[in-house]
């Protein structure tokens, strides 16, 4: 019963600020063409490189949907480290799992959040960018394709425009993220329900479990939104706030799969550099954002306690409801068509 009452209590909390996101989402997939990408992420230097990180932060695709847009626009002419710094930044954190952040974690978490994915982004493509071009061998196509054939397909009013990005938003990303958000829910309410909070307060510290946690992220594969409460769920367990930012940071960014599409298309060299900055970037803001908290006296899981009472209950569950109607997705073709 207690393992319900919190998964219950860390849906909830999430849920209005999910459909927040997802209608973000949607007006970001009607707007944003990819041509205009493709123009914005030209060039080697540190300003392509910042630029495409910026401007990869806020769409709404995970690692998965992140790979065949960004080797669509390295074989159109970004560069390697542009293409990597968009690749890097895309599903680290989207509009969704920013608003969740800040419900679930609160705004200094939100922004460290922010501020690393960038910094991860912009470090990890200017070392792949040390490396020598070569010839792409293989197709950009993954289980996302059919969202950019849907991104071709563009309609020809501005309000049929919005509806169809909504509708992508609301259908095509949510059965996207649903699954892994009812995974990462469910192993939130598991950890902050069997797991004692004085087994990772006595071993969550230390440079060795920034490290730990790095490993751990990068070959998972989970979305930024689904990450977003285990990582709420580690933190009051006991884990510093260094190490659950290293598990924010590294775990949605890639996995296997992304691993093996980046050597076939960069090469070991690209794919090693990628590695690298991913682990040791992450790491490396891990330990100073723990530091800096240790400093400043601030305390992760009491600022976690206080942003999660920021809206009142009837409308989490109305949020609530409207998720679960829209991710049941035979009731949802029955009843919309979608």
């Amino acid at each position: 019963m207690s393992l319900l009452l919190s998964l219950l209590a860390v849906a909830l909390t999430a849920a209005p600020w999910l459909c927040l996101g997802l209608v973000l989402a949607g007006l970001i997939k009607a707007w944003l063409p990819e041509t205009a990408l493709k123009r914005w992420l030209g060039g080697q230097g540190w300003l392509s490189l910042g630029r495409a990180a910026l401007i990869g932060l806020p769409l709404p695709l995970c690692s998965c949907g992140a790979i065949p847009t960004a080797l669509a626009l390295h074989r159109g002419g970004a560069g390697r480290g542009p293409t990597t710094a968009f690749m890097v930044s895309t599903p680290s954190v989207g509009i969704d799992s920013l608003l969740l952040s800040y419900a679930l974690l609160g705004p200094v978490f939100a922004l460290a959040r922010v501020i690393g994915a960038i910094t991860t982004a912009i470090l990890t493509g200017r070392l792949v960018s040390w490396t020598s071009e070569q010839q792409p061998r293989v197709q950009a196509a993954t289980c996302c394709a059919g969202h950019a054939e849907e991104q071709e397909a563009a309609p020809r009013s501005s309000w049929r425009q919005t509806q169809t990005g909504l509708r992508y938003a609301w259908s095509n990303l949510l059965d996207d993220i649903s699954g892994w958000m009812f995974a990462g829910l469910l192993l939130a309410g598991v950890l902050m329900t069997w797991l004692p909070p004085a087994l990772l307060a006595d071993q969550g510290q230390g440079l060795w479990v920034l490290v730990l946690m790095a490993l751990i992220g990068i070959p998972l594969y989970i979305c930024a939104a689904a990450a977003t409460p285990i990582a709420a769920a580690l933190l009051v367990a006991g884990l510093s706030p260094g190490a659950v930012l290293v598990f924010l940071l590294a775990g949605p960014v890639t996995s296997l799969a992304t691993l093996a599409i980046l050597k076939r298309e960069l090469g070991w060299a690209g794919l090693g550099m990628y590695g690298l900055g991913v682990l040791a970037i992450s790491v490396a803001l891990g330990w100073g954002f723990d530091l800096l908290l240790n400093r400043a006296g601030w305390d992760g899981v009491q600022s976690l306690s206080s942003a999660q009472e920021l809206l009142p209950l009837w409308l989490e569950a109305i949020a609530l409801l409207c998720l679960v109607f829209f991710a049941l997705r035979p009731l949802r073709r029955r009843v919309l068509g979608w």
